[in-house]
């Protein structure tokens, strides 16, 4: 079911999928995509009996960007994400996210613990952006306000998913391509801009006791392995699961292996009554 709730100045459109009275799941798209990144696993969660809430961000997908907002911040994200949850009277859920996606789940967790039942934390960093890393953030946002978002996309089409599922899914690239094509370009420089900013989240996960599940794709070239890795050994309660054959987006890539191993997660966390 689509619909759309008013939050924090922005019109979010959201997809809810599953029961009502399912264990609740929010899961969150990186970028620059929309909701659709999750199709796979929201159909495979809800026919499991799980409630699944899938945003799009704000300036993302179908939610327009408000005027005048040239930064995004991921605490933004957060924020906007905690008063969905309000508005759809969820006390808390599962939440996940995939790259951006999951460093605004990371936010949502350390800064509103008690909306957060567990997390599932996919191809992401909890690092601080570098000096570096700001000056290329900052400078591409001008850029894709300048020239758009075809460019860049046909770019980095082959390090969003493995490139040879390039090759192998000329589907699943599509609908990666389609994804960035379609965002607003005022909306991907703002988050940009936002994420350049972005605080070391580490000693707040750190302290975080609830569970989390830590996958990546094994061809990851954006936050490989190793990263996925060094995340897992800082978490209290965490299991980590490597999808093989897949790079950025598992998820899309490897729905089959990366849903076995979300909905085992989820089971132990959060189990349905089927």
């Amino acid at each position: 079911m689509a619909a759309e709730s008013s939050v924090n100045g922005a019109t979010l459109h959201h997809q809810l999928y599953g029961p009502q009275e399912g264990p609740p799941v929010l899961l969150v798209h990186g970028h620059p995509f929309d909701h659709t990144l999750w199709e796979p696993q929201a159909r495979a969660l809800s026919g499991a009996g799980y409630r699944v809430i899938v945003p799009d961000l704000r300036g993302y997908g179908r939610s327009a960007l408000p005027a005048g907002a040239e930064r995004t911040c991921l605490s933004d994200f957060a924020d906007d994400l905690v008063a969905l949850l309000d508005r759809l009277r969820v006390s808390d859920a599962v939440v996940g996210g995939v790259s951006m996606g999951g460093q605004i789940a990371m936010d949502l967790a350390v800064r509103h613990p008690d909306r957060v039942r567990a997390l599932v934390l996919s191809d992401t960093s909890p690092v601080a952006e570098s000096e570096d890393g700001k000056t290329f953030r900052n400078r591409l946002a001008d850029r894709l306000l300048a020239e758009g978002m075809a460019g860049f996309a046909q770019e980095v089409i082959d390090r969003m998913i493995a490139p040879y599922n390039v090759t192998d899914q000329p589907e699943v690239a599509a609908h990666v391509l389609r994804m960035m094509r379609g965002t607003d370009p005022r909306a991907a420089a703002a988050a940009l801009r936002g994420r350049a900013e972005r605080p070391d989240y580490r000693e707040g996960l750190a302290a975080l006791e609830v569970p989390v599940l830590v996958a990546v794709g094994a061809d990851d070239g954006y936050t490989p392995v190793a990263d996925a890795r060094a995340l897992h050994e800082l978490l209290r309660r965490a299991s980590l699961s490597v999808i093989e054959h897949a790079g950025h987006l598992p998820g899309l890539e490897q729905p089959d292996a990366f849903n076995v191993a979300l909905l085992s997660f989820l089971d132990s966390v959060a189990p349905t009554a089927r």
